[in-house]
């Protein structure tokens, strides 16, 4: 007994995982279809093909990760990632459309098809277990030691974070590599056979989500687990999932660490968070573990806006598309969370007497620079999202040709997607969103009547309002005082269509001046007087 507990002392101590003879990468345990009960049909064709094409060359490979957790589950995976002991060149060469892809975490991008529907397998080599103070150590980070990094397949910086990590290796070791127990599962598809070291099935069947090895260690190696962690918990939780104390434990501690990761990455991290259809949960993950702040800017303030409706309304209805299979775009999400500061600045523009456009270029502008930065606005995301906004003020105008040329717009449905949020939240009338969503819907000969009835009834409206009589400024005094006269009526209103006309005044006729001109003629000289 003394031993053990010394034996595992050694082991906190060292993160080695093993002592008195115990295999530090867990036991190998292989469980068959009676024990795991996968359906076959939940898994892809052409994650097979990958794994068969693999093993036909004399390689070893395996469904891995986070498919063989929802194949457990009995959930259809949405992604497919294989991994196996050949090298990344090597894998590339048994498949006409394949490439390497990564400096940090090399692994190969296997696609079939094109388009949009085009499906891409993830392919990663068996990683070698590393002591982190035997890799080379490196000062900085990727971005400011890309010349020290080159040439180098492990490397930390001085925070623990793993910088490079590819050195290959045996599948015992790439599983004591993963983060968690429920991801560190490989599953054959051919033999149906799950290879499991460090009881991920059980954890599975307890609902329990397991970081392997030391939490508060692995956060240090990959500062981003803290972020997959709140993923991995907000997606499993509705199948009652929890993290695990130990794992949860040093989270907010840890979460310093994001402050050396690339805001590319960070990024990138934030997008997956919010869009794998577990959004609304994925802020409650963050509020209950204390991660509210302080991981990425613009994930605070969707955090913070999350309960406005118009910002939850987008939350909502991304995760509805993806439980719908429908695609999303981060573009319509982050155009919803900074919609408020746009319109604070358009409307403070407006104030001022500016042009409605160039105001709102401008406010959009200045929510870039302000929120965005250079991370993604300068690409097509931010292109995509100044097209959402600046398309608001353009479904004002339903006269001409402006309905037909704005429904050709490459962004015209996500431009009509989040007016119809903005109406269905109360910000605009239902009516202007109702009318939008029928031209959407017709056809060329719909649509001009619809245009046609618009118009028709706009006019009816103006006839339908009184009229008002403007008098000439120049006049204002003269009818002042009519109506300040005793023959005025009782109302003031000389016009009044009950009171009778006034009596037109005859004018005098003026006599002409004798005479053949226009003067008068003067006095003949000499004549009488």
């Amino acid at each position: 007994m003394i031993k053990n507990f010394i034996g595992k002392l050694i082991d906190k101590a060292t993160g080695s995982g093993s002592s008195n003879g115990r295999k530090r990468f867990g036991k190998r345990a292989e469980i068959g279809p009676d024990g795991h009960g996968i359906n076959p049909a939940l898994v892809d064709e052409r994650a097979a093909n990958v794994v068969r094409t693999l093993k036909e060359a004399g390689y070893e490979a395996y469904i891995v990760g986070g498919a063989v957790r929802d194949l457990l589950l009995g959930l259809k995976p949405k992604d497919f990632d294989v991994a196996t002991n050949a090298t990344p060149e090597q894998v590339k060469g048994l498949f006409r459309r394949a490439f390497i892809i990564g400096r940090r975490f090399r692994i190969v991008h296997v696609v079939y098809g094109r388009g949009r529907e085009h499906e891409v397998i993830e392919v990663s080599t068996f990683r070698a277990y590393m002591d982190n103070a035997a890799a080379e150590a490196v000062f900085g980070n990727e971005r400011t030691a890309k010349g020290q990094l080159a040439g180098m397949k492990h490397a930390v910086d001085a925070s623990g974070r793993v910088l490079r990590d590819n050195v290959w290796g045996s599948q015992e070791e790439d599983a004591a590599r993963r983060d968690f127990s429920v991801n560190a599962m490989y599953y054959d598809p051919e033999t149906r056979v799950v290879v499991d070291y460090h009881h991920g099935l059980q954890d599975a069947q307890k609902k329990l989500l397991r970081m392997i090895g030391d939490p508060a260690t692995r956060y240090r190696e990959d500062p981003v687990r803290i972020i997959r962690a709140v993923r991995f918990g907000a997606k499993l939780a509705g199948l009652g999932f929890r993290l695990e104390p130990k794992t949860a434990r040093p989270l907010v501690e840890a979460k310093a660490l994001l402050a050396d990761i690339p805001q590319s990455r960070l990024f990138d991290e934030m997008i997956k968070l919010l869009q794998t259809g577990h959004a609304v949960a994925s802020v409650e993950q963050l509020r209950a573990l204390g991660l509210a702040r302080g991981i990425y800017p613009l994930l605070d303030l969707v955090v913070e806006r999350a309960d406005q409706p118009f910002v939850k309304a987008a939350l909502l209805d991304t995760d509805r598309r993806v439980g719908e299979g429908k695609p999303v775009a981060p573009s319509f999400l982050l155009a919803s969370v900074l919609w408020q500061d746009v319109r604070e600045g358009w409307n403070a523009r407006l104030a001022r007497g500016e042009h409605p456009f160039p105001a709102l270029q401008d406010a959009i502008d200045e929510v870039f620079d302000a929120r965005v930065g250079d991370v993604s606005g300068r690409g097509k995301l931010g292109a995509d999202m100044r097209e959402i906004w600046m398309m608001q003020p353009r479904f004002e105008k339903r006269s001409g040709n402006t309905p037909f040329s704005l429904a050709e717009q490459p962004r015209f449905r996500a431009g009509f997607d989040f007016l119809r949020l903005r109406a269905d939240v109360g910000e605009i009338g239902e009516e202007l969103a109702d009318w939008w969503q029928a031209f959407s819907q017709a056809d060329e000969g719909e649509r001009e009547s619809l245009v046609r009835e618009l118009r028709a009834e706009q006019q009816r409206a103006r006839k339908q309002q009184p009229r008002v009589h403007r008098v000439p400024k120049g006049s204002q005094d003269a009818s002042k005082s009519i109506a300040e006269t005793p023959e005025s009526t009782a109302t003031g209103n000389e016009f009044d269509a009950e009171s009778p006309a006034p009596a037109k005044k005859r004018r005098r006729r003026r006599r002409k001046p004798s005479g053949g001109g226009g003067a008068p003629s003067a006095p003949a000289p000499g004549g009488d007087a």
